[in-house]
Protein backbone atom coordinates (compact mmCIF):
# COMPACT_ATOMS: atom_id res chain seq x y z
CA UNK A 1 0.00 0.00 0.00
CA UNK A 2 1.15 3.43 -0.85
CA UNK A 3 1.76 6.05 1.96
CA UNK A 4 -1.21 8.52 3.68
CA UNK A 5 0.13 11.64 3.99
CA UNK A 6 -1.31 14.26 6.17
CA UNK A 7 -0.44 18.20 5.63
CA UNK A 8 -1.17 20.75 8.44
CA UNK A 9 -1.73 24.29 6.71
CA UNK A 10 -3.04 24.06 4.16
CA UNK A 11 -5.11 27.40 4.14
CA UNK A 12 -1.40 28.91 3.54
CA UNK A 13 -0.11 28.79 0.13
CA UNK A 14 2.83 27.36 1.03
CA UNK A 15 0.70 24.27 2.89
CA UNK A 16 -1.54 24.15 -0.16
CA UNK A 17 1.49 23.88 -2.27
CA UNK A 18 3.17 21.04 -1.06
CA UNK A 19 -0.13 19.24 -0.31
CA UNK A 20 -0.79 19.13 -4.15
CA UNK A 21 2.70 18.23 -4.84
CA UNK A 22 2.47 15.30 -2.41
CA UNK A 23 -0.79 14.26 -3.92
CA UNK A 24 0.51 13.85 -7.35
CA UNK A 25 4.19 11.92 -5.98
CA UNK A 26 4.06 7.75 -7.28
CA UNK A 27 3.65 5.98 -3.86
CA UNK A 28 1.46 7.75 -2.36
CA UNK A 29 -2.58 6.66 -1.87
CA UNK A 30 -3.94 9.44 -0.18
CA UNK A 31 -3.36 13.32 1.10
CA UNK A 32 -4.99 14.50 4.13
CA UNK A 33 -5.18 18.51 4.35
CA UNK A 34 -6.31 19.73 7.76
CA UNK A 35 -6.24 23.85 8.80
CA UNK A 36 -8.82 25.51 11.27
CA UNK A 37 -10.21 27.57 7.86
CA UNK A 38 -11.53 26.63 4.26
CA UNK A 39 -8.13 27.28 2.27
CA UNK A 40 -8.81 29.59 -0.24
CA UNK A 41 -7.33 27.75 -3.41
CA UNK A 42 -7.26 24.60 -4.88
CA UNK A 43 -5.90 21.68 -2.93
CA UNK A 44 -6.14 19.62 -6.10
CA UNK A 45 -6.27 15.98 -5.38
CA UNK A 46 -6.23 16.17 -1.53
CA UNK A 47 -8.72 15.65 0.90
CA UNK A 48 -9.12 18.90 3.48
CA UNK A 49 -10.45 18.37 6.62
CA UNK A 50 -11.46 21.55 9.11
CA UNK A 51 -9.97 20.89 12.14
CA UNK A 52 -8.03 22.96 14.45
CA UNK A 53 -4.48 20.99 15.62
CA UNK A 54 -5.18 23.24 19.15
CA UNK A 55 -7.58 20.74 19.55
CA UNK A 56 -7.65 16.75 20.42
CA UNK A 57 -10.00 16.18 17.42
CA UNK A 58 -6.08 16.04 15.53
CA UNK A 59 -6.31 12.57 17.50
CA UNK A 60 -9.38 11.42 15.48
CA UNK A 61 -7.94 11.97 12.26
CA UNK A 62 -5.03 10.64 12.37
CA UNK A 63 -6.79 7.62 13.40
CA UNK A 64 -9.63 7.70 11.37
CA UNK A 65 -7.12 8.20 8.18
CA UNK A 66 -4.46 5.77 9.24
CA UNK A 67 -2.06 8.23 8.52
CA UNK A 68 1.58 7.29 8.20
CA UNK A 69 3.38 10.35 7.43
CA UNK A 70 2.56 13.81 8.71
CA UNK A 71 3.97 17.28 7.02
CA UNK A 72 3.93 19.60 9.97
CA UNK A 73 3.88 23.25 7.85
CA UNK A 74 1.46 24.87 10.49
CA UNK A 75 4.67 26.72 12.56
CA UNK A 76 4.58 29.93 10.62
CA UNK A 77 5.12 34.09 11.07
CA UNK A 78 1.58 35.00 9.89
CA UNK A 79 -2.11 33.51 10.30
CA UNK A 80 -4.58 33.37 7.42
CA UNK A 81 -6.90 36.39 7.33
CA UNK A 82 -6.75 38.56 9.89
CA UNK A 83 -5.39 37.39 13.32
CA UNK A 84 -3.49 38.39 16.28
CA UNK A 85 -0.28 37.59 18.08
CA UNK A 86 -1.29 35.40 20.87
CA UNK A 87 -4.14 32.98 17.95
CA UNK A 88 -0.48 32.69 16.02
CA UNK A 89 1.79 32.01 19.17
CA UNK A 90 -1.36 28.74 20.11
CA UNK A 91 -1.08 27.83 16.56
CA UNK A 92 2.52 27.19 16.33
CA UNK A 93 3.01 26.03 20.37
CA UNK A 94 0.10 24.64 21.73
CA UNK A 95 -1.02 23.46 18.12
CA UNK A 96 2.14 21.34 17.32
CA UNK A 97 1.68 20.45 20.81
CA UNK A 98 -1.67 18.91 20.33
CA UNK A 99 0.01 17.26 17.19
CA UNK A 100 2.81 15.90 18.80
CA UNK A 101 0.81 14.07 21.62
CA UNK A 102 -1.89 12.66 18.60
CA UNK A 103 0.78 11.70 16.40
CA UNK A 104 2.67 9.93 19.99
CA UNK A 105 -0.47 7.34 20.37
CA UNK A 106 -0.93 7.00 16.49
CA UNK A 107 0.78 3.70 16.29
CA UNK A 108 1.04 4.06 12.02
CA UNK A 109 2.78 7.41 11.84
CA UNK A 110 6.01 6.00 11.14
CA UNK A 111 7.96 9.58 9.82
CA UNK A 112 7.17 13.13 10.79
CA UNK A 113 8.35 16.95 8.55
CA UNK A 114 8.27 19.59 10.80
CA UNK A 115 8.71 23.13 9.03
CA UNK A 116 10.96 25.53 10.95
CA UNK A 117 13.37 28.45 10.83
CA UNK A 118 16.93 29.42 10.86
CA UNK A 119 15.30 32.20 13.53
CA UNK A 120 16.20 29.36 16.35
CA UNK A 121 20.19 30.84 15.70
CA UNK A 122 18.78 34.54 16.67
CA UNK A 123 20.80 37.53 15.43
CA UNK A 124 23.50 39.09 17.28
CA UNK A 125 26.95 41.09 17.02
CA UNK A 126 29.22 38.17 17.98
CA UNK A 127 27.25 35.47 16.03
CA UNK A 128 29.85 33.32 14.25
CA UNK A 129 30.04 33.46 10.81
CA UNK A 130 28.48 30.58 9.73
CA UNK A 131 26.01 28.80 11.90
CA UNK A 132 25.96 24.47 12.07
CA UNK A 133 23.20 23.17 12.96
CA UNK A 134 24.98 21.68 15.73
CA UNK A 135 25.98 25.49 17.35
CA UNK A 136 23.85 27.18 20.20
CA UNK A 137 22.58 30.43 19.43
CA UNK A 138 24.75 33.34 21.45
CA UNK A 139 21.26 35.19 22.41
CA UNK A 140 17.90 33.10 22.25
CA UNK A 141 14.97 34.52 20.51
CA UNK A 142 12.63 36.89 22.80
CA UNK A 143 10.15 36.90 21.03
CA UNK A 144 7.98 36.42 17.86
CA UNK A 145 8.21 33.78 15.60
CA UNK A 146 11.45 32.84 15.93
CA UNK A 147 10.78 32.03 19.64
CA UNK A 148 7.66 29.88 18.70
CA UNK A 149 10.22 28.24 16.61
CA UNK A 150 12.75 27.68 19.17
CA UNK A 151 9.56 26.45 21.54
CA UNK A 152 8.63 23.97 18.62
CA UNK A 153 11.81 21.92 18.14
CA UNK A 154 12.02 21.74 21.69
CA UNK A 155 8.69 19.42 21.78
CA UNK A 156 9.86 17.81 18.78
CA UNK A 157 13.00 16.49 20.37
CA UNK A 158 10.94 15.24 23.05
CA UNK A 159 8.60 13.18 20.90
CA UNK A 160 11.33 11.71 19.18
CA UNK A 161 12.93 10.79 22.47
CA UNK A 162 9.22 9.04 22.99
CA UNK A 163 8.71 7.79 19.66
CA UNK A 164 12.34 6.31 18.69
CA UNK A 165 10.85 4.09 16.02
CA UNK A 166 9.49 7.55 14.19
CA UNK A 167 11.79 9.23 11.63
CA UNK A 168 11.79 13.19 12.71
CA UNK A 169 12.91 15.68 10.09
CA UNK A 170 13.32 19.11 11.59
CA UNK A 171 14.10 21.54 8.63
CA UNK A 172 15.40 25.10 9.38
CA UNK A 173 14.41 27.07 6.22
CA UNK A 174 16.33 30.50 5.18
CA UNK A 175 14.25 33.04 4.50
CA UNK A 176 11.61 31.88 1.88
CA UNK A 177 10.95 34.24 -1.17
CA UNK A 178 9.58 33.52 -4.68
CA UNK A 179 7.06 35.34 -6.96
CA UNK A 180 3.80 33.68 -4.12
CA UNK A 181 5.96 34.20 -1.01
CA UNK A 182 3.49 35.91 1.40
CA UNK A 183 5.84 36.17 4.40
CA UNK A 184 6.66 39.18 6.37
CA UNK A 185 10.22 39.30 5.25
CA UNK A 186 8.79 39.63 1.49
CA UNK A 187 6.29 42.09 3.09
CA UNK A 188 9.04 44.29 4.17
CA UNK A 189 10.75 43.88 0.61
CA UNK A 190 7.46 44.98 -1.17
CA UNK A 191 6.86 48.33 0.78
CA UNK A 192 8.32 51.22 -1.58
CA UNK A 193 10.87 52.61 1.04
CA UNK A 194 12.82 50.02 3.15
CA UNK A 195 14.31 51.40 6.48
CA UNK A 196 17.11 49.95 7.57
CA UNK A 197 19.51 50.18 10.85
CA UNK A 198 21.74 52.79 10.24
CA UNK A 199 25.67 51.98 9.85
CA UNK A 200 24.72 48.17 9.36
CA UNK A 201 24.76 46.04 6.37
CA UNK A 202 23.91 42.37 7.48
CA UNK A 203 24.22 39.27 5.58
CA UNK A 204 21.45 37.09 4.53
CA UNK A 205 20.37 33.76 2.88
CA UNK A 206 17.27 32.92 0.88
CA UNK A 207 15.84 29.99 -0.12
CA UNK A 208 13.21 29.89 -3.15
CA UNK A 209 9.80 28.22 -2.41
CA UNK A 210 10.03 26.11 -5.53
CA UNK A 211 13.33 24.41 -3.65
CA UNK A 212 10.78 24.69 -0.17
CA UNK A 213 9.10 21.77 -2.48
CA UNK A 214 11.43 19.89 -3.70
CA UNK A 215 13.02 19.28 -0.19
CA UNK A 216 9.61 18.24 1.58
CA UNK A 217 8.94 16.31 -1.17
CA UNK A 218 12.70 14.45 -0.19
CA UNK A 219 12.28 14.58 3.17
CA UNK A 220 8.89 12.18 3.39
CA UNK A 221 10.79 9.67 1.06
CA UNK A 222 11.92 6.32 2.32
CA UNK A 223 15.06 6.79 3.75
CA UNK A 224 18.44 4.66 1.52
CA UNK A 225 19.55 4.33 4.78
CA UNK A 226 18.39 5.23 8.56
CA UNK A 227 20.09 7.90 8.92
CA UNK A 228 19.25 9.62 6.16
CA UNK A 229 15.92 12.27 6.24
CA UNK A 230 16.29 11.90 9.72
CA UNK A 231 17.84 14.71 12.21
CA UNK A 232 18.17 18.69 11.38
CA UNK A 233 18.92 20.52 8.33
CA UNK A 234 19.54 23.91 7.20
CA UNK A 235 18.48 24.63 4.17
CA UNK A 236 19.26 27.83 1.92
CA UNK A 237 20.56 28.73 -1.36
CA UNK A 238 24.18 29.07 -1.86
CA UNK A 239 25.76 32.02 -1.62
CA UNK A 240 24.69 35.55 0.43
CA UNK A 241 23.12 38.79 -0.11
CA UNK A 242 23.76 42.19 1.90
CA UNK A 243 20.49 43.98 2.78
CA UNK A 244 21.99 47.18 0.30
CA UNK A 245 22.51 44.60 -2.45
CA UNK A 246 18.83 43.86 -1.93
CA UNK A 247 17.28 47.25 -2.26
CA UNK A 248 19.21 48.10 -5.19
CA UNK A 249 18.06 45.33 -6.70
CA UNK A 250 14.60 45.42 -5.94
CA UNK A 251 15.05 49.35 -6.83
CA UNK A 252 13.79 50.55 -3.82
CA UNK A 253 15.05 53.07 -1.60
CA UNK A 254 16.35 53.04 1.75
CA UNK A 255 15.69 55.26 4.90
CA UNK A 256 18.33 54.57 7.54
CA UNK A 257 17.15 54.87 11.20
CA UNK A 258 19.55 55.23 14.21
CA UNK A 259 19.93 51.72 16.43
CA UNK A 260 18.13 53.57 19.50
CA UNK A 261 15.19 53.73 17.29
CA UNK A 262 14.67 51.04 16.63
CA UNK A 263 11.28 51.19 18.33
CA UNK A 264 9.86 53.30 15.94
CA UNK A 265 11.26 51.30 12.92
CA UNK A 266 9.24 48.16 14.60
CA UNK A 267 6.13 50.93 14.85
CA UNK A 268 6.45 51.81 11.37
CA UNK A 269 6.03 48.61 9.63
CA UNK A 270 3.32 47.82 11.61
CA UNK A 271 1.91 50.65 10.41
CA UNK A 272 2.67 49.63 6.81
CA UNK A 273 0.58 46.59 7.16
CA UNK A 274 4.19 43.93 7.84
CA UNK A 275 2.61 41.27 9.84
CA UNK A 276 4.61 39.84 13.21
CA UNK A 277 7.24 41.86 12.44
CA UNK A 278 8.84 41.13 15.94
CA UNK A 279 11.94 42.70 17.40
CA UNK A 280 13.58 39.64 16.27
CA UNK A 281 13.23 40.62 12.64
CA UNK A 282 14.97 44.21 13.46
CA UNK A 283 17.48 42.51 14.32
CA UNK A 284 18.39 39.89 11.41
CA UNK A 285 18.00 43.61 9.51
CA UNK A 286 21.08 44.47 11.62
CA UNK A 287 23.06 41.64 12.55
CA UNK A 288 22.35 39.46 9.65
CA UNK A 289 22.39 35.48 9.84
CA UNK A 290 24.35 33.10 7.64
CA UNK A 291 23.76 29.21 7.91
CA UNK A 292 25.90 26.25 6.82
CA UNK A 293 24.40 23.81 4.52
CA UNK A 294 26.29 20.77 4.70
CA UNK A 295 24.29 18.59 5.79
CA UNK A 296 21.52 19.05 3.06
CA UNK A 297 23.83 18.19 0.79
CA UNK A 298 25.53 15.29 2.23
CA UNK A 299 23.28 13.48 4.33
CA UNK A 300 19.65 14.75 3.08
CA UNK A 301 21.11 14.58 -0.62
CA UNK A 302 19.50 18.17 -1.35
CA UNK A 303 20.85 20.64 -3.97
CA UNK A 304 18.52 23.66 -3.90
CA UNK A 305 17.84 24.79 -7.87
CA UNK A 306 18.30 28.46 -6.85
CA UNK A 307 21.25 30.54 -5.26
CA UNK A 308 20.19 33.47 -2.60
CA UNK A 309 20.72 35.21 -4.97
CA UNK A 310 18.84 33.74 -7.99
CA UNK A 311 16.07 33.76 -5.47
CA UNK A 312 16.06 37.38 -4.47
CA UNK A 313 16.07 38.30 -8.23
CA UNK A 314 12.77 36.07 -9.21
CA UNK A 315 10.72 37.17 -5.38
CA UNK A 316 11.88 40.81 -7.23
CA UNK A 317 10.64 40.22 -10.81
CA UNK A 318 7.45 39.49 -9.39
CA UNK A 319 7.12 42.45 -7.40
CA UNK A 320 7.69 45.26 -9.99
CA UNK A 321 10.08 48.22 -10.66
CA UNK A 322 10.69 50.22 -7.79
CA UNK A 323 11.25 53.75 -7.78
CA UNK A 324 15.14 53.11 -8.36
CA UNK A 325 15.00 51.20 -11.44
CA UNK A 326 18.37 48.77 -10.97
CA UNK A 327 19.81 49.57 -14.57
CA UNK A 328 19.74 53.46 -13.71
CA UNK A 329 21.28 52.96 -10.09
CA UNK A 330 24.11 51.01 -12.10
CA UNK A 331 24.49 54.13 -14.48
CA UNK A 332 24.83 56.55 -11.73
CA UNK A 333 27.38 54.85 -9.82
CA UNK A 334 28.90 54.46 -13.21
CA UNK A 335 28.95 57.78 -14.18
CA UNK A 336 30.19 59.29 -10.51
CA UNK A 337 32.96 56.48 -10.22
CA UNK A 338 34.24 57.64 -13.97
CA UNK A 339 33.77 61.77 -12.48
CA UNK A 340 36.07 61.17 -9.23
CA UNK A 341 38.43 58.80 -10.66
CA UNK A 342 42.00 60.20 -11.31
CA UNK A 343 43.17 61.03 -14.53
CA UNK A 344 45.75 58.90 -15.65
CA UNK A 345 49.37 60.07 -15.04
CA UNK A 346 50.59 62.20 -18.57
CA UNK A 347 46.81 62.65 -19.84
CA UNK A 348 47.59 65.98 -20.50
CA UNK A 349 50.79 65.91 -22.10
CA UNK A 350 51.11 67.02 -25.70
Amino acid sequence: MGKVVLVTGVARQLGGRIARRISREPGVDRVVGVDAVAPGHDLGGTEFVRADIRHPMIAKILAEQAVDTVVHMDVSGTLPGKSNRAALKETNVIGTMQLLGACQQAPTVRRLVVKSTTSVYGSAPRDPAVFTETMPPKSLPSGGFAKDAVEVEGYVRGFARRRPDVAVAVLRFANILGPRADTPLAEYFSMPVLPTVFGYDPRLQFVHEDDVMDVLLLAIQEPRRSTLNSGTFNIAGDGVLLLSQTARRLGRPTVPVLLPAVTWMNQMLRTAGVTDFSPEQIRLLTHGRVVDTTQMRETLGFVPKFTTAEAFCDFARSRGPGLLPPERIAYVVDWLADAVAPEPAGSNQT
